[in-house]
Protein backbone atom coordinates (compact mmCIF):
# COMPACT_ATOMS: atom_id res chain seq x y z
CA UNK A 1 0.00 0.00 0.00
CA UNK A 2 3.19 2.67 0.62
CA UNK A 3 4.27 1.21 -2.43
CA UNK A 4 1.45 2.19 -4.26
CA UNK A 5 0.53 5.76 -1.97
CA UNK A 6 4.68 6.48 -3.10
CA UNK A 7 3.94 5.79 -6.83
CA UNK A 8 1.36 8.33 -7.03
CA UNK A 9 3.08 11.04 -5.16
CA UNK A 10 5.79 10.84 -6.94
CA UNK A 11 3.74 10.36 -10.59
CA UNK A 12 1.93 13.67 -9.66
CA UNK A 13 5.28 15.26 -9.20
CA UNK A 14 6.22 14.74 -12.39
CA UNK A 15 3.15 15.64 -13.80
CA UNK A 16 2.71 18.74 -12.02
CA UNK A 17 6.66 19.84 -13.22
CA UNK A 18 6.11 19.13 -16.75
CA UNK A 19 3.51 20.96 -16.86
CA UNK A 20 5.26 24.04 -15.10
CA UNK A 21 8.06 23.66 -17.52
CA UNK A 22 5.40 23.79 -20.51
CA UNK A 23 3.74 26.96 -19.29
CA UNK A 24 7.87 28.49 -18.83
CA UNK A 25 8.39 27.93 -22.41
CA UNK A 26 4.71 28.92 -23.43
CA UNK A 27 5.03 30.95 -27.20
CA UNK A 28 5.27 34.69 -26.68
CA UNK A 29 2.71 36.67 -27.50
CA UNK A 30 2.60 38.50 -30.89
CA UNK A 31 2.30 41.91 -31.35
CA UNK A 32 1.50 43.90 -34.86
CA UNK A 33 3.44 46.88 -36.30
CA UNK A 34 0.68 49.12 -35.39
CA UNK A 35 1.02 48.11 -31.54
CA UNK A 36 4.96 48.36 -31.99
CA UNK A 37 5.02 51.95 -33.10
CA UNK A 38 2.64 53.04 -30.39
CA UNK A 39 5.12 51.35 -28.00
CA UNK A 40 7.75 53.32 -29.63
CA UNK A 41 5.83 56.31 -29.41
CA UNK A 42 3.98 56.75 -26.25
CA UNK A 43 5.32 54.24 -23.85
CA UNK A 44 5.99 54.83 -20.41
CA UNK A 45 7.38 52.14 -19.53
CA UNK A 46 11.15 50.42 -20.02
CA UNK A 47 11.20 48.50 -23.22
CA UNK A 48 14.17 47.07 -25.37
CA UNK A 49 12.98 45.97 -29.06
CA UNK A 50 15.79 43.18 -30.61
CA UNK A 51 16.45 42.09 -33.52
CA UNK A 52 17.43 38.10 -33.79
CA UNK A 53 18.41 38.33 -37.31
CA UNK A 54 22.46 37.78 -37.92
CA UNK A 55 25.14 41.20 -37.54
CA UNK A 56 25.14 41.89 -41.56
CA UNK A 57 21.00 41.89 -41.91
CA UNK A 58 20.84 44.00 -38.83
CA UNK A 59 23.48 46.69 -40.36
CA UNK A 60 22.07 46.71 -43.61
CA UNK A 61 18.38 48.04 -41.92
CA UNK A 62 16.79 47.78 -38.47
CA UNK A 63 14.15 48.74 -36.71
CA UNK A 64 15.39 52.48 -35.15
CA UNK A 65 16.60 52.22 -31.54
CA UNK A 66 16.65 47.99 -31.43
CA UNK A 67 19.69 46.63 -30.72
CA UNK A 68 20.78 43.19 -32.17
CA UNK A 69 21.08 40.27 -30.38
CA UNK A 70 21.66 37.10 -33.47
CA UNK A 71 20.24 33.63 -32.11
CA UNK A 72 22.82 31.55 -33.35
CA UNK A 73 25.11 33.86 -30.92
CA UNK A 74 22.50 34.44 -28.22
CA UNK A 75 24.81 33.74 -25.22
CA UNK A 76 27.61 35.82 -26.97
CA UNK A 77 25.31 38.61 -26.81
CA UNK A 78 23.22 38.51 -23.82
CA UNK A 79 25.09 40.76 -21.80
CA UNK A 80 23.15 43.52 -24.00
CA UNK A 81 20.06 42.69 -22.66
CA UNK A 82 19.04 44.18 -19.11
CA UNK A 83 19.94 43.40 -15.55
CA UNK A 84 15.97 44.01 -14.83
CA UNK A 85 14.51 40.39 -16.07
CA UNK A 86 10.63 42.68 -15.63
CA UNK A 87 11.70 44.76 -18.74
CA UNK A 88 9.62 44.58 -21.88
CA UNK A 89 11.50 42.90 -24.38
CA UNK A 90 10.17 43.17 -28.28
CA UNK A 91 12.05 40.60 -30.42
CA UNK A 92 11.53 40.54 -34.62
CA UNK A 93 13.46 38.70 -37.36
CA UNK A 94 12.39 38.54 -41.49
CA UNK A 95 8.94 37.67 -41.17
CA UNK A 96 5.95 35.06 -39.88
CA UNK A 97 8.70 32.55 -41.59
CA UNK A 98 11.08 33.20 -39.88
CA UNK A 99 11.80 31.35 -36.69
CA UNK A 100 14.88 33.80 -35.29
CA UNK A 101 12.53 35.94 -33.44
CA UNK A 102 10.46 33.05 -31.49
CA UNK A 103 13.42 30.99 -30.61
CA UNK A 104 15.44 34.03 -29.41
CA UNK A 105 12.21 35.02 -27.46
CA UNK A 106 12.28 31.19 -25.46
CA UNK A 107 16.08 31.55 -25.19
CA UNK A 108 15.21 34.94 -23.13
CA UNK A 109 12.52 33.05 -21.46
CA UNK A 110 14.87 30.36 -20.29
CA UNK A 111 17.42 33.43 -18.96
CA UNK A 112 14.13 34.40 -16.23
CA UNK A 113 12.79 37.32 -18.33
CA UNK A 114 8.62 37.56 -17.68
CA UNK A 115 7.48 40.00 -20.17
CA UNK A 116 7.98 38.81 -23.54
CA UNK A 117 6.39 39.85 -27.12
CA UNK A 118 7.30 38.91 -30.75
CA UNK A 119 6.81 41.01 -33.55
CA UNK A 120 6.06 38.05 -36.08
CA UNK A 121 5.53 40.54 -39.19
CA UNK A 122 9.17 41.42 -38.67
CA UNK A 123 11.65 43.81 -40.90
CA UNK A 124 9.92 43.53 -44.26
CA UNK A 125 6.56 44.31 -43.33
CA UNK A 126 8.01 47.20 -40.88
CA UNK A 127 9.76 48.59 -43.97
CA UNK A 128 6.83 48.93 -46.14
CA UNK A 129 5.26 50.45 -43.69
CA UNK A 130 7.17 53.11 -44.01
CA UNK A 131 7.90 53.06 -40.31
CA UNK A 132 11.32 54.48 -38.80
CA UNK A 133 14.25 52.70 -39.47
CA UNK A 134 18.50 52.76 -39.67
CA UNK A 135 19.48 52.45 -42.66
CA UNK A 136 22.85 51.23 -43.31
CA UNK A 137 25.48 51.95 -46.73
CA UNK A 138 24.72 49.01 -48.38
CA UNK A 139 20.69 49.65 -48.16
CA UNK A 140 20.06 51.07 -51.86
CA UNK A 141 22.53 48.49 -53.14
CA UNK A 142 21.28 47.33 -56.49
CA UNK A 143 20.37 43.79 -57.03
CA UNK A 144 20.56 41.43 -59.59
CA UNK A 145 17.46 39.52 -59.96
CA UNK A 146 16.70 36.40 -62.27
CA UNK A 147 14.71 36.89 -65.18
CA UNK A 148 12.52 34.75 -66.54
CA UNK A 149 11.48 35.84 -70.57
CA UNK A 150 7.79 35.23 -71.28
CA UNK A 151 8.58 31.97 -72.97
CA UNK A 152 10.62 30.42 -70.14
CA UNK A 153 8.27 31.20 -67.99
CA UNK A 154 6.05 29.68 -70.04
CA UNK A 155 7.76 26.63 -70.26
CA UNK A 156 8.46 26.32 -66.58
CA UNK A 157 4.52 26.91 -65.61
CA UNK A 158 3.70 23.97 -67.88
CA UNK A 159 6.73 21.32 -66.42
CA UNK A 160 6.34 22.47 -62.90
CA UNK A 161 2.50 22.89 -62.43
CA UNK A 162 2.33 21.92 -59.01
CA UNK A 163 6.42 23.51 -57.91
CA UNK A 164 5.70 27.11 -59.16
CA UNK A 165 3.65 30.44 -57.99
CA UNK A 166 3.47 33.43 -60.28
CA UNK A 167 2.59 36.30 -58.49
CA UNK A 168 1.52 39.18 -59.97
CA UNK A 169 1.76 42.41 -57.91
CA UNK A 170 0.21 45.23 -60.10
CA UNK A 171 -2.92 46.48 -58.34
CA UNK A 172 -6.16 44.86 -58.00
CA UNK A 173 -7.70 46.54 -61.16
CA UNK A 174 -5.21 45.78 -63.43
CA UNK A 175 -4.89 42.36 -62.46
CA UNK A 176 -8.82 42.00 -63.47
CA UNK A 177 -8.29 43.82 -66.37
CA UNK A 178 -5.55 40.94 -67.90
CA UNK A 179 -3.15 38.79 -65.66
CA UNK A 180 -1.00 35.74 -66.48
CA UNK A 181 -3.31 32.68 -66.03
CA UNK A 182 -2.96 30.71 -62.87
CA UNK A 183 -1.07 33.59 -61.63
CA UNK A 184 -2.36 35.23 -58.07
CA UNK A 185 -2.35 39.20 -56.88
CA UNK A 186 -0.72 40.33 -54.33
CA UNK A 187 -0.43 44.12 -54.61
CA UNK A 188 3.49 45.38 -54.25
CA UNK A 189 2.72 47.73 -51.62
CA UNK A 190 1.36 45.05 -48.94
CA UNK A 191 3.38 42.01 -50.51
CA UNK A 192 5.74 41.53 -47.64
CA UNK A 193 2.41 41.73 -45.29
CA UNK A 194 0.91 38.52 -47.45
CA UNK A 195 3.63 36.98 -48.30
CA UNK A 196 2.99 34.34 -45.71
CA UNK A 197 0.19 32.86 -48.27
CA UNK A 198 3.68 31.95 -50.27
CA UNK A 199 5.34 28.50 -49.65
CA UNK A 200 8.61 28.68 -49.71
CA UNK A 201 9.13 24.78 -51.05
CA UNK A 202 8.00 26.60 -54.30
CA UNK A 203 9.49 28.87 -57.47
CA UNK A 204 8.10 31.87 -56.69
CA UNK A 205 7.59 34.12 -59.83
CA UNK A 206 6.88 37.87 -59.36
CA UNK A 207 6.11 40.12 -62.10
CA UNK A 208 4.36 43.46 -63.30
CA UNK A 209 3.90 46.05 -66.48
CA UNK A 210 7.64 47.07 -66.59
CA UNK A 211 9.66 45.82 -63.92
CA UNK A 212 9.66 48.45 -61.03
CA UNK A 213 7.26 47.20 -58.55
CA UNK A 214 8.47 43.48 -59.21
CA UNK A 215 11.95 44.49 -58.45
CA UNK A 216 10.79 45.79 -55.19
CA UNK A 217 8.92 42.78 -54.51
CA UNK A 218 11.81 40.02 -55.52
CA UNK A 219 13.68 42.23 -53.36
CA UNK A 220 11.28 41.58 -50.07
CA UNK A 221 11.02 37.79 -51.14
CA UNK A 222 15.11 37.92 -50.68
CA UNK A 223 14.80 39.34 -47.31
CA UNK A 224 11.77 36.94 -46.48
CA UNK A 225 14.62 34.30 -46.92
CA UNK A 226 13.28 32.71 -49.90
CA UNK A 227 15.58 31.19 -52.42
CA UNK A 228 13.70 30.19 -55.82
CA UNK A 229 12.93 33.44 -56.68
CA UNK A 230 12.61 35.15 -60.01
CA UNK A 231 11.14 38.14 -62.01
CA UNK A 232 9.42 38.73 -65.28
CA UNK A 233 7.16 41.03 -67.05
CA UNK A 234 3.55 41.43 -67.91
CA UNK A 235 4.61 43.80 -70.90
CA UNK A 236 6.33 41.18 -72.53
CA UNK A 237 4.20 38.67 -72.40
CA UNK A 238 1.09 40.13 -73.13
CA UNK A 239 3.42 41.75 -76.46
CA UNK A 240 4.30 38.29 -77.61
CA UNK A 241 0.55 37.44 -77.90
CA UNK A 242 0.77 34.84 -74.91
CA UNK A 243 -2.94 33.65 -73.14
CA UNK A 244 -3.98 36.19 -71.00
CA UNK A 245 -6.75 35.63 -68.04
CA UNK A 246 -9.69 38.02 -67.13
Amino acid sequence: MKKFFLFFVLLGCWVFAGSGQAAAFSPAPVITAEELKAILDTAHYPFLVIDARNPEEYQEVHIKGAINVPVNKFRKFKHLLPKDKSVKLIFYCNGVKCGKSKRAAKKAAEEGYVNISVFAAGMPVWEEKGYPIYAGPDYEKHIETTKLSPTELQDLMKKDKTGITVVDVRDPQEYKEGHIPGAINIPSEVFASKSDMLDKEKKIVVYCNSGGRSYNAYRKLMKLGYKNIYQSLYYDWKHQGLPIDK
